[in-house]
């Protein structure tokens, strides 16, 4: 793919879709556009269509290209010839073009992950590169190694230290040596979603406030405390004892939940890892996680904790690996 001042960077996952115009110079970003046309909603799309597989490609790059022409209204320019970058689950059984995993350990450079190069045609004007995900025994990712490629991209490729990416499907992510060696996956995120919106606790609960409200950072540490000890069925129900017998409020409640689920993630962190800690997600869920490893102890023995935009670390990823096909 040839070199350019500009690149396109798509991030592509299961419920939405997010599609950039950057500056390789500084990473900056020109315009951009969101939408809940995520993968699985495209992949509806095109099993409703009923056309020939050869179609599929060109189909998903219709979304593509339809969010593309947004961005060059708003700037009122052309696009054409722009390199575009994808990560997220568009190489997945569901995405435009099914890559295979790659297998752990793989380079935090990523010079050794899986990709394909879809060159531009006249109905697609763009050199396509699609990344794949990795896999770790029964275990998978997709998205996540990008953002990992652009947290290393900042530190010593050698140094040790675990990667976590809180969010729906949260990751674990062990480096060593300038690999990634090994992974788990927490399903954090969706079951605290599950619980507060689909089940008999989401009556018992109410989203408002901040965390760092004096009785909510209270419910929440105490949240923390009871799930890395308890067993997390029986302690989920008594989230709706708190508010049957009002000993909290909803909104405490709410972050008594949070709280129990992550400390019941945390529980299984290593009990003696003492290196460094980078964490990467939505800046509200970061803080949550930040609260509960200095209340488990999990802070005070690391040798640093660090925080980073996951926006930021996927586009230094797609960068990183764009740059490696450009040499």
């Amino acid at each position: 793919m040839e070199k350019n001042a500009r690149f396109l960077s798509c991030d592509w996952g299961t419920s939405s879709f997010r599609l950039k115009l950057v500056e390789t110079s500084g990473l900056k970003i020109m315009a951009e556009v969101d939408s809940d046309e995520g993968i699985a909603h495209t992949f509806q799309l095109w099993k409703q269509s009923g056309k020939d597989k050869k179609y599929r490609i060109p189909f998903y790059f219709s979304i593509i290209q339809n969010n593309l022409k947004k961005i060059e209204q708003s700037l009122d320019i052309s696009l054409d010839e722009l390199p575009l970058v994808i990560s997220g689950m568009a190489s997945s059984t569901i995405g435009m073009a099914e890559l295979p995993y790659k297998e752990f350990p793989f380079s935090v450079d990523g010079s050794d992950l899986k990709t394909k190069v879809i060159a531009g045609s006249d109905e697609f004007r763009h050199n396509t590169l699609l990344i794949s995900g990795a896999k770790f025994r029964n275990d998978v990712m997709r998205g996540e190694e990008t953002q990992l490629l652009g947290c290393m991209a900042d530190d010593h490729p050698k140094s040790e230290q675990m990667f976590i990416h809180p969010g729906t499907h949260c990751k674990h992510i062990e480096i060593k040596a300038g690999k990634a060696v090994a992974f788990k996956t927490y399903m954090t995120g969706e079951f605290f979603s599950l619980l507060t919106k689909r089940s008999i606790l989401s009556d018992s609960l109410k989203k408002s406030g901040q965390l760092h409200s004096l009785k909510n950072l209270h419910s929440f540490k105490k949240g923390v405390i009871v799930g890395s000890k308890a067993n997390l069925l029986h302690q989920c129900f008594m989230v709706r004892t708190n508010h049957l017998f009002k000993e909290l409020s909803l909104v405490e409640n709410y972050y008594y939940l949070s709280g129990l689920l992550i400390g019941y993630e945390l529980n299984d962190f290593p009990e003696k890892y003492s290196k460094p800690i980078c964490l990467s997600g939505e800046a509200i869920l970061m803080e949550h996680y930040l609260e509960a490893m200095k209340l488990l102890g999990i802070s005070e023995r690391a040798a640093s904790v660090s925080t980073k935009n996951a926006d930021l670390l996927t586009l230094k990823g797609q960068m990183q690996i764009l740059h490696l096909l450009n040499k």
